[in-house]
C-alpha cells in the first residue's frame, strides 16, 4: 500500500512512523510533512489546505489510503472534498468535524443527550457575557467557540482576569474569527484526563487513557499551550473509570451523532475532568491529540493500517486492539517564548539516541543537511519504558542528546502519576 498522512507537526510524524512500521505498507507519504518527517516519508509540498492539490497527489502517486493528523482540513471539509473523488480518507465529514469545530455545537449536543459536562452558556455579544460573569463570579472558564490553537480557552481566577478575556476574544479578536461566539463554562475542579477512540458510526474502540500537560511552566503554571508533555497509560487510574467514561460518554458520544444524522468515522478524542462527581467533558476533538498521538502510538501493538482498512472498510467491529505493557511519556522542547512570541531559526544538536527513545519533529525545517527550529514546538521526545518512572527517565536522557538556543521544555512531565503510584 501507499499511505498519505496530512500534516506537518509531530503528531503527524507519530502517525508516519506507526503507518511505517506496517508490512502492508510500501510508501509513506506526508503533506506538507517538516524536515524530520523526510526521513520517513516522502513530503510533498502541498498545503494542507489545498484540497484540489491534495487529490491530484492521491491520483499521481496511486496512493491507497490518506490519514487526516490536524483539525483545519477537517472543519474545513476534506473528508466530503475526498469522498466527492470517491478517494478513501480517514477522518469526519465536515459536519462530525463540528465536535471541535464549534464548542457551542459539541455543548449543546451533549445537553440534548444529557452528557456530562460543566454547565455552560453561549454569548454573542460581549456585553452579555460580561454581565454574566460579573453575576456568577470566578473562577470561571472562557472558550473561544472556534478553533485557537490550543490557546483560546482562559481559566480566570480574578474577575477583571475574565473581563479582559473576554474583551481580547469577542472585541480585539486575538483569536480572529473564532472569537465572533464564547463559551462561558463553571470551573471544574479535578484531574485531567485524555481518552482516544476509533469510531465508525455507533461501533467505539477506545484506546488506552493519556494524560496531557497543557499549562507552559513546571507545576501548571504559565499560559495554556498545545501541550507541554504526556505520558500512557496513566497507572493511577482504575480500569473501572475508564470503562465508566467509555459506557456513560464516549458510547453515548457517538450514539448522539448518529441520532442527529452524522455519521462519524476516525478518531474521536475526549478530553475530561475527573470531578467528585463522576467524569465530565472538557472538550472534544475531531482527531489525534498532539502531544498524546506521541505516547498512545508507539503503545499499539496492533497494525495501525489494520485500524484504519477496517474502519474504511465498515468492519471496525472485528478488531481487537493490543498494547504493549511497556510505558510511554513525551516531553516537549519549545522555542522560548512559546506560546506568545518566540525566535525561528535555531539550529538543533543531536547527540546519539538510545532505541528506547524517539524524536518526533515538529516545528523544524531542513536548512542544508541540518535542522533548524520553524515553530513553537519543536520536537516531542518520547521514552519507552517498563513502566511510567523508566519512560520518564529515558524522555529526559534524550532531552540531554538534544540541543538549540532557548530550548524550554517542562521538568516535572508525569510527576503526578509517579507520586500518586507512591501511595496506592
Amino acid at each position: 500500500m501507499k499511505v498519505l498522512i496530512i500534516g506537518q507537526g509531530g503528531r503527524e510524524h507519530a502517525l508516519v512512523r506507526s503507518i511505517k512500521r506496517s508490512p502492508k505498507v510500501e510508501q509513506v507519504y506526508c503533506a506538507p510533512g517538516n524536515g524530520g518527517i523526510e526521513k520517513d516519508a516522502i513530503c510533498l509540498a502541498i498545503n494542507e489546505l489545498d484540497f484540489e492539490g491534495l487529490t491530484a497527489a492521491v491520483k499521481q502517486y496511486e496512493i491507497d489510503l490518506t490519514i487526516v493528523g490536524p483539525e483545519q482540513p477537517l472543519i474545513e471539509g476534506i473528508v466530503d472534498y475526498f469522498q466527492v473523488k470517491r478517494l478513501p480518507i480517514i477522518g469526519p465529514t465536515k459536519l462530525g468535524a463540528q465536535m471541535e469545530g464549534s464548542k457551542a455545537f459539541a455543548k449543546e449536543l451533549m445537553k440534548k443527550y444529557q452528557i456530562p459536562t460543566a454547565q455552560y452558556h453561549v454569548f454573542v455579544d460581549k456585553e452579555s457575557a460580561i454581565n454574566y460573569v460579573k453575576e456568577n463570579g470566578v473562577p470561571i472558564v472562557i472558550k473561544a467557540d472556534g478553533l485557537a490553537a490550543g490557546k483560546g480557552v482562559i481559566v480566570a481566577f480574578e474577575m477583571e482576569e475574565a473581563i479582559q478575556a473576554i474583551h481580547n476574544i469577542m472585541e480585539e479578536r486575538k483569536f480572529g474569527e473564532a472569537g465572533q461566539k464564547i463559551v462561558i463554562e463553571e470551573f471544574l475542579q479535578g484531574e485531567e484526563l485524555t481518552v482516544l477512540a476509533f469510531v465508525d458510526g455507533t461501533i467505539v474502540l477506545p484506546m488506552e487513557a493519556a494524560q496531557d500537560h497543557k499549562p507552559v511552566f513546571d507545576g501548571d503554571k504559565g499560559p495554556n499551550t498545545g501541550g507541554m508533555g504526556a505520558y500512557s497509560p496513566v497507572p493511577h487510574i482504575k480500569a473501572e473509570l475508564i470503562n465508566q467514561i467509555v459506557e456513560q460518554i464516549i458510547q453515548p458520544t457517538a450514539n448522539a451523532l448518529v441520532k442527529e444524522g452524522i455519521h462519524y468515522r476516525g478518531i474521536l478524542y475526549t478530553g475530561l475532568m475527573l470531578t467528585e462527581n463522576g467524569p465530565k467533558v472538557i472538550e472534544y476533538n475531531a482527531r489525534f491529540g498532539d502531544p498524546e498521538t506521541q505516547v498512545v502510538l508507539p503503545r499499539l501493538a496492533t497494525d495501525l493500517v489494520d485500524v484504519f482498512l477496517a474502519i474504511n472498510n465498515g468492519q471496525l467491529a472485528t478488531i481487537q486492539l493490543q498494547w504493549k505493557k511497556e510505558s510511554a511519556v513525551c516531553v516537549v522542547m519549545s522555542s522560548d517564548g512559546y506560546p506568545l512570541t518566540y525566535e525561528k531559526g535555531k539550529p538543533i544538536y543531536f547527540e546519539e539516541l538510545s532505541e528506547e527513545i524517539e524524536v518526533f519533529v515538529a516545528g523544524a525545517t531542513k536548512r542544508g543537511e541540518s535542522l533548524i527550529t520553524s515553530g513553537g514546538r519543536v520536537l516531542s521526545v518520547t521514552g519507552l519504558g517498563e513502566d511510567i518512572i523508566t519512560a520518564k527517565e529515558l524522555a529526559y536522557s534524550g532531552i540531554d542528546c538534544i540541543s538549540f538556543q532557548g530550548a524550554h521544555f517542562r521538568t516535572d512531565i508525569a510527576n503526578r502519576a509517579i507520586a500518586k503510584m507512591s501511595t496506592i
